[in-house]
């Protein structure tokens, strides 16, 4: 009887041990922090790994926890997310919400900021609504996904434009560039040896213009001296004018001599005509149509 006594005892200990140790726990778990309620809203976003209870923070600080998330009744592509947030904390008009990642564990959290680019004054009122913005991982994960899709898009169409005609036209274009630069090799080399003989060229340019130089000092000292009076112009210009007072004699001459050949002529066609007039002098002239004497020809029968 008295082991059964000694047990029960014992038992009633330890079923008040483990109801005060439940009140204790109550006691000091319960919350005696008012709070504000808001509501995020992601519309058409994804707010995978985010949980009930999970903390929110503002700017950092644990300001609150997530009270509960579900669908919304409006519109099936709206998540809403119902958060408690300290009272004490008054959260401007232009603050938004994103989700993040606490460190290793990949615990996701509410991260509260406030858009100081916006010029909205004033704080929110209790059970206000607060867009979900995405977060930067979920941009940067839209982003890469649109890269890949335009990395592909884009190797379609490089396989598309190195097909076998184009790459034919390709090794085409290659080899005629590879002759360019043989060329362009060849026209270096002639280019450099002409450069090497452009002082020689030069010098010979030079000698020549020096040459020419003289020649023109020499031939302008000559005309100073053809200008000189009683030069050799002057001498030129006398005999021109003698010349030409030559030339006016010979001239006359020349007409004598042919008016003299013009007489000669009609004596020896006189002689050959009349030779009687060598002894008898020059016969008359025939009477002309209208002069006295004037026969007219008779016609031939």
């Amino acid at each position: 009887m008295e082991n059964r006594a000694h047990a029960f005892a014992a038992g009633l200990f330890v079923l008040f041990l483990g109801v005060a140790v439940v009140m204790a726990v109550k006691w000091l778990s319960r919350d005696n922090i008012n709070h504000n309620h808001y509501s995020l809203v992601s519309a058409g976003g994804s707010v995978s790994g985010l949980n009930p209870e999970a903390s929110v923070r503002y700017r950092g600080v644990n300001v609150g926890k997530v009270e509960e998330i579900y669908f919304d009744k409006k519109n099936i592509r709206n998540i809403i997310v119902r958060i408690a947030v300290n009272s004490r904390v008054m959260l401007p008009k232009s603050v938004y919400a994103q989700l993040a990642s606490q460190g290793i564990t990949g615990l996701t959290y509410i991260e509260l900021n406030d858009d100081v680019s916006e010029e909205e004054t004033g704080y929110l009122e209790n059970g206000a609504r607060i867009f979900l913005r995405a977060s930067l991982i979920k941009t940067l994960s839209d982003s890469l996904e649109e890269i890949l899709k335009n990395s592909n898009t884009v190797i379609k169409q490089i396989n598309n434009l190195l097909n076998e005609q184009n790459q034919a036209s390709v090794g085409n274009i290659l080899g005629n560039l590879a002759l360019a630069v043989q060329h362009y090799d060849k026209l270096t080399e002639q280019l450099h040896t002409g450069l090497q003989t452009l002082p020689r060229a030069a010098d010979e340019f030079s000698a020549t213009f020096k040459q020419t130089r003289q020649v023109m000092e020499n031939t302008n000292r000559i005309l100073q001296k053809l200008n000189q009076r009683q030069g050799l112009i002057d001498n030129l210009a006398q005999g021109s004018q003698e010349m030409t007072s030559a030339l006016a004699s010979l001239n006359d001459t020349s007409q004598a001599v042919t008016q003299s050949t013009r007489r000669l002529d009609q004596l020896l066609n006189l002689l050959e005509t009349h030779p009687q007039s060598l002894l008898f002098g020059k016969p008359s002239a025939s009477p002309g149509p209208g002069e006295p004497g004037f026969a007219p020809p008779q016609p031939i029968k």
